[in-house]
């Protein structure tokens, strides 16, 4: 097995979740998202219409696994059916390009049956739930098929591990990946000019499961999951009517990026650039998820609020030299006790008022000049934060973690701005050049076992 990919020589970044102060002075790559207008079901759970812009699915069940092809790997026993290796397929010898360090691995695989949504995509970003611990890794790839039948290379979407042990490899994505009509920037496999009518009509996602020789170790994946979409660029989205999610207010834990500044630089510059990670961590305290004492040993007891270090710590890509790539964080959360985490897309206020109703938070990601969101005080080309509830009147209460303080973190942001700053694919920057929005990414964090009312509302927005 070999870990070449096809190379590019300018990669290329088409969604950023960056630090406030980095990325107001980093300008995005070309094209970028597609927005949307609702989120697609995928296997079971009610469905969208045909055609539907956003499609997510997912491999979750030993059912779900028994229907891919797998080479040394088994579905694992339990409630929650996790995937592992059963036997090794072969070895591989990896030269982690981070550290240097070259050692020799065994690997099983898996690979799904082919998807196909139900309106080609524009955009594929895929995520995952797993644990692997000191001694194994992952290799995530997604190879699609075009609409006039010929095929992408695998594509490396992440290789990723829970930890940092001395010896194993470091949380990466991989640059450089293109046939000379798509590409993967970071986390986001895209069309290179959606204007021809090229599309990704299907895909299929391989895992890929390392361990070291000889031992029975092995990582564990328990939720497989992909969000192709495909809509219009625009650089304004339909205003949203308030709904029965507005007067919704979830307490979640607030925390503020920016009292770490300057902590641990060796993560994306410190803590002003930890958006993303800020707000995960606020997310799954509000599920009672948090890590240990020991867990936080190695954090400066100097330190406020140690399990944010933690959190950047975890989820720093170290080819993105950042916190922020989207499935990293997704994967970060569901490493804590009977959590799940998926990346997704949704269409407008109102399927975030229908989560709060649920009582489940979106971290969203959005982009603005300082003019377009009164209140915030700053501009961004990239910044993560948590819709934690509506007011009466439905404007968004938000937990920004770009704040001076935790004390400042809630914020009340105006409906209509959010929601296009938020949902919207263009944009202009200070300059006046165009430049891309993320189309309605979200993270939603929920547990394995959610509420009745939880799982009806994650099914209606095609999550299962």
């Amino acid at each position: 097995m070999s870990s070449s990919t096809p190379s590019r020589p300018t990669p290329r970044r088409t969604v950023l979740a960056a630090a406030l102060g980095a990325a107001a002075a980093t300008s995005f790559a070309a094209a970028s998202s597609r927005s949307l207008a609702y989120a697609s079901s995928a296997g079971s759970g009610p469905s969208r219409p045909e055609g539907a812009p956003v499609d997510y699915h997912a491999w979750t069940s030993r059912s779900d696994w028994g229907r891919g092809a797998a080479h040394g790997t088994r579905a694992g026993g339990g409630q929650r059916a996790g995937l592992v290796i059963d036997r090794p397929a072969g070895t591989l010898e990896h030269t982690d390009p981070h550290t240097g360090t070259k050692a020799t691995w065994e690997y099983a695989t898996w690979t799904s049956p082919l998807h196909t949504p139900p309106a080609p995509a524009s955009e594929v970003i895929a995520s995952w739930n797993a644990h692997a611990p000191a001694g194994t890794w992952l290799q995530t790839e997604v190879r699609g098929r075009y609409t006039d039948g010929t095929r992408t290379p695998w594509y490396v979407m992440g290789r990723w591990t829970a930890g940092d042990a001395a010896g194993d490899i470091r949380r990466t994505s991989v640059d450089g990946q293109g046939d000379g009509r798509s590409s993967v920037s970071t986390d986001t496999l895209a069309v290179d000019k959606p204007a021809t009518g090229l599309r990704v009509a299907a895909y299929e996602l391989r895992l890929t499961l390392f361990r070291r020789p000889g031992t029975r170790l092995t990582p564990t994946v328990w939720r497989l999951g992909v969000m192709g979409s495909d809509i219009p660029d625009r650089f304004t989205v339909p205003a949203s009517v308030p709904g029965p999610g507005a007067g919704h207010e979830l307490q979640v834990p607030r925390y503020s990026q920016e009292i770490h500044k300057g902590q641990y630089p060796e993560y994306d510059n410190g803590g002003e650039a930890w958006c993303s990670p800020t707000s995960s961590q606020m997310v799954l305290e509000y599920w009672g998820r948090r890590p240990t004492a020991a867990d936080l040993a190695w954090v400066n007891p100097e330190y406020a609020d140690p399990q944010v270090c933690h959190a950047a710590r975890f989820t720093y890509d170290h080819q993105y030299k950042g916190c922020g790539n989207w499935p990293f964080n997704a994967a970060y959360a569901a490493t804590y006790r009977d959590m799940q985490a998926v990346v997704t897309r949704l269409g407008s206020l109102g399927d975030a008022e229908k989560l709060i109703r649920a009582r489940i938070p979106v971290i969203t990601s959005q982009s603005f000049l300082a003019a377009e969101l009164d209140g915030a005080g700053y501009g961004t080309a990239g910044h993560l934060m948590c819709v934690v509830g509506f007011t009466a009147q439905g404007d968004v209460v938000a937990n920004d973690p770009a704040s001076p303080s935790d004390a400042a973190v809630r914020r009340v942001y105006k409906r209509r701005q959010f929601e296009n700053i938020w949902l919207r694919t263009k944009r202009r920057n200070a300059q006046g050049e165009v430049r891309s929005g993320s189309g309605g990414v979200c993270y939603l964090y929920f547990p394995v076992e959610p509420e009745e009312r939880q799982r009806r509302v994650l099914q209606e927005l095609g999550i299962r």
